[in-house]
């Protein structure tokens, strides 16, 4: 567990304030030096060791960094360009789905770079799109509950576990509330496409009073001091620094498949200037900027040239195939399909209030 417990970080989803925009004056200390625009979903002071390492190999450029929601960079870079003005040079989110449709619908343009033919496929939409960190969905458990038998690893044993434990764990299990949670729904779709009995998994939770959140946090504290027993699909990036930090709490990568997540990098097609846009995305597929990603911002780096902790190809020569990462394309888009959003959330409404 050491490489995944070297990944903590803090990864703030929708719900939280907006900070207000960060400037980074050149470091070549020229006043008039152009401006990188950055929108961003990663929290400004986690970002800061990337923008320093850039503006390290980049002097001559300042930089200014907007912190906002997802759904917020997706709105801005589509009225903003709509309007025929000019929007971000570089947007970074953790929205999947809103990035990959903002390349399918124009509003991308094609970054090609140095990196761009070695990156590894699935992480790569036809040079628009670029997947930036490697980012599993876990179990979390409580330790002292398992003192006298091993946590579940796989989704038959977790559904085993509650089955067998029944009264004793009700109302005792933790997971994401897939209509508040964006990253909750698009683990939960995932698994519908990994397993094909997933629904017995919600139905042994519904039958072992599952409590729904739409946070890691509310999740994790509640294992960490033993109200829970186990947490489903939790963010490794959030459960590995709970761990660090509370020792009761442990992760289990499940080996029957884990679900991978990243963020996606873009340059906008109304980008004001798009030369800086593709020099900082160049960055962080560099070797260096990746390495910044594990080692200061603790974010899994995708680069193939990266390797040691923290990194993609770390994990997968550990667990290979169990790893199943959401690959950039198209097909993202269709968690954005209202109709079957709808469909998938009342059939896990339903499903739940029949137990």
């Amino acid at each position: 567990m050491r490489f995944l417990i070297s990944f903590a970080f803090w990864l703030f989803f929708a719900g939280l304030a907006c900070a207000a925009p960060v400037l980074f004056p050149a470091v070549s200390g020229d006043a008039a030096a152009p401006v990188l625009v950055v929108y961003s979903s990663l929290d400004e002071p986690l970002a800061r060791p990337m923008i320093v390492g850039f503006q390290k190999a980049n002097p001559d450029v300042a930089v200014r960094y907007e912190d906002m929601l997802t759904g917020e960079i997706y709105d801005r870079i589509v009225k903003e360009t709509d309007a025929g003005r000019k929007t971000a040079d570089f947007a970074f989110s953790s929205a999947m789905d809103l990035q990959v449709k903002l390349s399918n619908d124009g509003y991308a343009q094609r970054s090609d770079l140095p990196m761009s033919g070695r990156w590894p496929a699935w992480a790569n939409w036809r040079n628009t799109a670029y997947a930036l960190t490697f980012e599993p969905a876990v179990f979390v458990y409580h330790k002292p509950s398992f003192a006298k038998e091993r946590p579940p690893a796989t989704r038959a044993e977790f559904v085993d576990y509650l089955t067998r434990q029944g009264s004793a764990v009700f109302g005792r299990i933790g997971t994401y509330d897939i209509e508040r949670s964006g990253v909750g729904f698009l683990f939960m779709a995932r698994d519908q496409e990994q397993f094909g009995d997933i629904w017995s998994v919600i139905r042994a939770m519904g039958a072992a009073g599952v409590k729904l959140y739409s946070t890691s946090q509310a999740i994790l504290e509640r294992v960490a001091d033993g109200r829970f027993v186990l947490g489903y699909n939790i963010l490794g990036s959030y459960a590995a620094d709970w761990a660090s930090r509370h020792p009761d709490v442990g992760i289990v990568l499940p080996k029957d498949y884990t679900v991978v997540m990243s963020r996606i990098g873009l340059v906008p097609q109304a980008a004001a200037s798009p030369d800086l846009g593709r020099r900082y995305l160049e960055f962080f597929m560099s070797k260096e900027g990746q390495t910044i990603m594990a080692r200061e911002l603790q974010i899994p780096a995708v680069s193939p040239d990266v390797a040691g902790e923290n990194t993609a190809n770390t994990m997968q020569e550990m667990l290979g195939g169990q790893l199943k990462p959401v690959p950039v394309s198209p097909g993202l888009m269709v968690y954005l399909d209202q109709v079957k959003r709808a469909r998938l959330i009342a059939r896990w409404n339903e499903v739940l209030r029949l137990q």
